[in-house]
């Protein structure tokens, strides 16, 4: 019987709540939507091919569901798996659920060939060709590979070593093609993402992200402006596949039509700039701003900056254009362990001036702690917690510190130790199976204890739910009892 969704490329975005984030992914975490495969849904339809999206989260389908649903609706020529997570540094620990995917696909007897791409299998393309179930592997950032590779396998003969960026089996061996150049010319090549194959409504904000109104988190939608980070931080692995530190925009005309069709065909007010760094380049900030400004859009906008980035002269024309939140990478309270993973020179009276000059704009302000960072002690931890609790932010993120795959941090720990998890959902902050690093002082037991205990500390704050109570009312304050009283079982540790 002939299948009714006959396609060139099918991209599925596998993922479980529950394993990522135990409890707090029922009713407290975002659904984000899968921003990397509707971009490259968008690049290779942009060049004349069929494409679809399975979004397994947002549909609440197991894997055994999305097997099914390919089995029995989809004829595809390749099925693109982009391995993406909704912070920067959180592609691996989807890993696990990928890999089971891929290996029930094949499992299934479905010979179509798997491509992984993002920011773990470009980290780690050999491992991942070695471990698991699938046909190819990208390096770099996808789209490029995509369309050459399907254009290779509708030939009469595929020749993969003329496709860049990929790695392949040949025989018992594992091959891998040279590199071609990242897109530069993003305005044409991926100009708008393929919103129509999502259910837009269906996708929720971050709690935090509508505390100013806290029933309205739907619908919702990322964005990305930019691509890569001319930074590099020893933790980070953004910039994995990437080859090396990369920052290249978007125009603001094009990121305005992007938020044009979300706004006016989609209905969405909650939006997120995916961007590792937004607030950076004036004329990309404040071109983007401006164009809002003119639209007189009521969005609810959440972005990315650092704190030696944010600029007085950015700040009225975000809050004009819509922006609500900016999260800042504050990481620790120490200078010495902040300078030991390359997180910029500047000292607690900085981080909460600039903390203090962003909420008088009217912006509400998202602190990025890490416990665990290679210099840090017990003294150094107590220390951010205690910043984090002067700064009062209005919300507060507590990381421990992860050896990502990609980054500085995992080629250290791989040389010299200390141990990484032994699962890739391991390196999920809420998992239950999740292990920080050790550092020269402290287990990975006592790091993440402290971390765990550091969130319970900030969110019981008196002073900081009173600060809340008076910035957007006891329903919030509610809200986050609620969300702070959700258990998170730990294997390395317990109370």
């Amino acid at each position: 019987m002939k299948k009714q969704n006959q396609i060139d490329i099918l991209f599925i975005n596998p993922g479980s709540r529950a394993s990522v984030y135990q409890g707090l992914g029922t009713s407290l975490s975002a659904i984000e939507p899968p921003i990397l495969a509707a971009l490259f849904a968008g690049y290779v339809r942009n060049k004349g091919l069929t494409t679809d999206i399975i979004d397994a989260p947002v549909a609440n389908l197991g894997i055994d569901d999305v097997v099914a649903l390919v089995e029995a609706e989809y004829q595809a020529t390749l099925i693109v798996i982009p391995v993406y997570g909704f912070q920067p540094s959180a592609s691996t620990q989807n890993m696990t659920i990928v890999g089971e995917l891929c290996r029930a696909l094949k499992a299934k007897q479905i010979t179509v060939p798997i491509l992984l791409t993002g920011t773990h299998p470009a980290a780690l393309p050999r491992l991942t060709m070695a471990q698991e179930a699938v046909d190819f592997v990208c390096d770099q950032e996808g789209p490029q590979t995509i369309y050459a590779l399907h254009t290779q396998l509708t030939g009469k003969v595929a020749d993969y070593s003329a496709v860049p960026n990929l790695w392949y089996r040949q025989g018992d061996e594992i091959c891998a093609t040279e590199s071609g150049p990242l897109m530069v010319d993003l305005d044409n090549e991926m100009p708008m993402p393929a919103w129509d194959l999502l259910p837009m409504s269906d996708y929720r904000a971050h709690n935090w992200h509508c505390f100013e109104q806290i029933e309205q988190r739907q619908p919702y939608a990322s964005i990305y402006t930019s691509l890569g980070c001319p930074y590099k931080c020893s933790f980070c692995c953004i910039n994995a596949p990437f080859g090396k530190p990369s920052y290249r925009m978007w125009s603001p005309e094009v990121v305005i039509r992007q938020i044009d069709t979300l706004v006016n065909e989609y209905g969405v007010k909650n939006i997120k700039i995916s961007d590792e760094m937004f607030v950076l380049n004036a004329g990309h900030v404040l071109g983007i701003c401006d164009l809002l400004i003119e639209r007189g859009y009521d969005l609810n906008i959440w972005a990315y900056a650092r704190v030696d980035t944010v600029k007085d002269e950015y700040l009225d024309k975000l809050f004009k254009a819509g922006f609500r939140w900016l999260a800042l990478g504050i990481e620790s309270a120490s200078k010495h362990v902040r300078d030991g993973v390359e997180k910029g020179r500047f000292g607690d009276a900085q981080i909460i001036d600039t903390v203090r000059r962003i909420q008088a704009a009217g912006i509400n302000v998202i602190g990025n702690y890490i416990f665990g960072l290679p210099d840090d002690t017990q003294e150094s931890m107590q220390q951010t917690l205690d910043l984090a609790l002067a700064a009062r932010c209005e919300f507060a993120n507590f990381y421990s510190a992860m050896a990502y795959p990609g980054s500085p941090l995992y080629r250290q720990a791989k040389a010299h130790g200390p141990a990484l998890p032994d699962s890739w959902v391991g390196y999920s902050q809420h998992s239950y199976e999740c292990l920080p690093l050790a550092t020269q002082t402290l287990s990975a037991a006592e790091v993440l204890c402290f971390r765990d205990q550091a969130f319970q500390r900030y969110y019981a704050d008196e002073h900081y739910l009173a600060y809340v109570a008076e910035q957007f009312g006891p329903e919030v304050v509610s809200h986050i009892k609620t969300m702070a009283a959700v258990p998170l079982k730990r294997k390395t540790y317990s109370f």
